[in-house]
């Protein structure tokens, strides 16, 4: 049995280590993430979670843990930011309000897929211009859903969370060594 990381997220593998667990391989699946036409944030990011376990070739016995975090302002899905332009548009509508993180798992065994979704809501302040700049010439915001990642210089934008750090950061680890346990992982295996 090996377990299989879906995700080239940094981030991931360090929440994973938290964990103790040291995936076996990483095989992050390329599938399309574009919302579909009316799709809400928690649906969007489940099927995406989905997805990306069902697009990862491996064996019957083999573990897949797959994720996907979204940022959900209102019915609004904040992706990844194309570009320092759009990073600033997104920083600049959550400023000075609550949003929704949403991190849903997927854990794959065989034909089988177990899942849960992690909802915390943040709150981020409104940013002054130097903040604005400073933070979109770190480069921080590439690759991260919203255009910020609160594990890095934007945590001091965040003065309030209702949820689990882990979970922000795009992997709860409450919640997916539960899935991995369910699947039959050896999630608390002695070391």
């Amino acid at each position: 049995m090996r377990l299989i990381l879906g995700s080239a997220s940094p981030r991931r593998k360090e929440l994973l280590a938290q964990m103790g667990l040291v995936p076996d391989a990483i095989l992050p699946p390329d599938i399309d993430e574009d919302p579909r036409k009316g799709e809400l944030p928690r649906p969007y990011a489940a099927r995406l979670a989905r997805e990306k376990a069902l697009a990862v070739a491996a064996d019957a016995d083999d573990i897949i843990l797959c994720a996907d975090t979204t940022v959900a302002l209102g019915r609004r899905i904040l992706g990844k930011p194309a570009d320092a332009a759009e990073a600033a548009a997104f920083l600049t509508l959550l400023g000075g309000r609550r949003h929704e993180v949403i991190t849903a798992v997927a854990v794959r065994r065989g034909d089988r897929i177990w899942a849960r979704e992690s909802v915390s809501t943040v709150k981020m302040k409104r940013l002054s211009d130097v903040e604005l700049n400073t933070y979109l010439a770190s480069g921080e915001w590439q690759g991260k859903a919203g255009g910020y990642g609160i594990q890095g210089l934007a945590g001091a934008f965040i003065p309030w969370i209702s949820g689990t750090f882990s979970g922000i950061m795009g992997l709860p680890v409450a919640e997916t060594a539960q899935l991995l346990a369910a699947a039959g992982y050896p999630v608390w295996r002695q070391a």
